[in-house]
């Protein structure tokens, strides 16, 4: 990801994640680790519902390699997060995901972020092509 400001138009899927009491820290913002958790959430809805994903039973699941998060402005409770979701890499086993956290009504994101996931078949854990249903899902949000 880039320098550039980020915003709302270049993110296809959006998902509105709420703030928790528990997220805020003794600052009165909601906590740097919170916000991992913001980007797992708006990754597998969106894999569970567009692309089939399942997480209890299914032979192929992701696992995250890489994350990482740049921090533009902070979020607190109680306050929704509107979490963009687009596709930055698809590649044959892999995906890198990029993830724009939104305040309610700004067009430039508060928190930039980037995930990697590799799918594994489960029970080994060896790397596996990612399936069909999921990388149709995967393309449409290719940028």
């Amino acid at each position: 990801m880039s320098d550039v400001a980020e915003t709302r138009d270049r993110f296809p899927h959006f998902l509105t994640i709420p703030t928790r009491w528990m997220d805020n820290d003794l600052y009165g913002h909601v906590n740097n680790v919170v916000y991992y958790s913001y980007f797992d959430t708006v990754i597998n809805e969106y894999l569970i519902r567009e692309g089939g994903l399942d997480i209890h039973d299914g032979p192929v699941i992701g696992v995250c390699a890489e994350s990482s998060c740049s921090f533009k402005a902070s979020f607190a409770f109680p306050e929704d997060v509107e979490a963009g979701l687009r596709v930055g890499h698809l590649g044959n086993r892999s995906v890198r995901y990029e993830i724009g956290l939104f305040k309610d009504g700004r067009e430039e994101a508060a928190a930039l972020g980037s995930f990697v996931h590799v799918f594994v078949e489960r029970a080994g854990m060896t790397p596996v092509p990612i399936p069909d249903g999921l990388r149709k899902a995967l393309e449409t949000l290719q940028v």
